[in-house]
């Protein structure tokens, strides 16, 4: 019988609940000291139920002891005490074993809610602007001199300009375009008689 306060039901813990609002603190005062002397009066049947039970396996298990009269009776009274003694002892040792098995299992299922849980809270993260240089100072620390402009290290191309392309990027209004082209071997001519 174990030391506990289940002796108040669901409805029991929601109806002291709700009067306990209406009640005076003399009835809360009087009911916490019932509650204690009735807890206290648990504690003490169980602490007289474990001794009874001690003392019946003690009865059980440890015979009282008969002294023996001559040597030869001695010696098999010592024989049948380390006999006992070797018994409990591999049950001590059996025991031993499978709770230090069941702590392992107990380490090793912690070790992987930890994993699954998480072991910190990851925290809300900022965006922050940050140039290629600032960041390799940011992981390398003062180490970091190289510079990290990229532009610095490509090869300046000089690039032709075609009096083509020129005069396709001048365009400009397409019908002075066509007047202009007009001489030049009868375009404009060209021009009228698809119109």
């Amino acid at each position: 019988m174990h030391f506990s306060f289940f002796f108040l039901s669901k409805g029991c813990k929601e109806n002291y609940k709700m009067t306990e609002k209406r009640m005076s603190s003399s009835k809360k005062h009087s009911l916490k000291s019932l509650m204690l002397l009735v807890a206290k009066d648990l504690l003490e049947a169980e602490q007289i139920e474990k001794k009874e039970e001690r003392k019946r396996y003690m009865e059980e298990n440890c015979p009282p002891l008969s002294y023996p009269s001559s040597k030869q009776e001695l010696q098999e009274l010592c024989k049948e005490l380390h006999a006992k003694i070797d018994v409990i002892d591999e049950e001590r040792y059996i025991l031993e074993h499978k709770a230090i098995m069941v702590v392992d299992e107990v380490k090793d299922l912690n070790i992987k809610i930890v994993d699954l849980k998480g072991k910190f809270k990851k925290p809300p993260l900022k965006k922050v602007r940050m140039s290629a240089d600032a960041m390799l100072q940011a992981l390398l620390g003062s180490k970091h001199k190289v510079s990290m402009d990229l532009r610095a290290n490509l090869k300046q191309v000089k690039k032709e300009v075609k009096e083509e392309d020129k005069e396709l990027r001048d365009v400009g209004d397409w019908r002075k375009n066509i007047e202009d082209k007009a001489g030049m071997g009868g375009r404009k001519k060209m021009f009228e008689t698809e119109s």
